[in-house]
């Protein structure tokens, strides 16, 4: 995926998400890119692409600690809501499409 097509898809995932604000590129360099995406219920979802490495990561941080987030660092795994520092392993990619549907179900469950 080109950082452009990262950028893209952030942009449009954020803006059909009814918990997304509008997103913020908070670094763009020629083989990265970061963004940050306000949630409307307090927090943020940083969201990173290294386009040269491959590297893909999201989080979720609640009152500036991450409480969820997934990444491919050593192979697709999830940091869970219930222990953010574990990793559990999945067995396919995870796309910024179904990290946000994770959080939206999520955040339904705990109203």
């Amino acid at each position: 995926m080109t950082l452009e097509e990262f950028e893209r898809t952030i942009f449009e995932v954020a803006q059909t998400s009814p918990i997304c604000g509008i997103p913020v590129v908070r670094s763009l360099l020629p083989v990265s890119i970061s963004i940050r995406i306000p949630i409307m219920s307090g927090g943020f979802v940083d969201a990173f692409l290294n386009a040269q490495t491959g590297t893909t990561a999201f989080a979720l941080i609640l009152e500036g600690k991450r409480v969820f987030g997934a990444d491919n660092t050593g192979g697709w795994h999830l940091h869970p809501f219930e222990n953010a520092e574990q990793h559990r392993q999945i067995s396919s990619a995870m796309s910024f499409a179904e990290f946000i549907a994770v959080i939206e179900k999520h955040s339904a469950g705990m109203r």
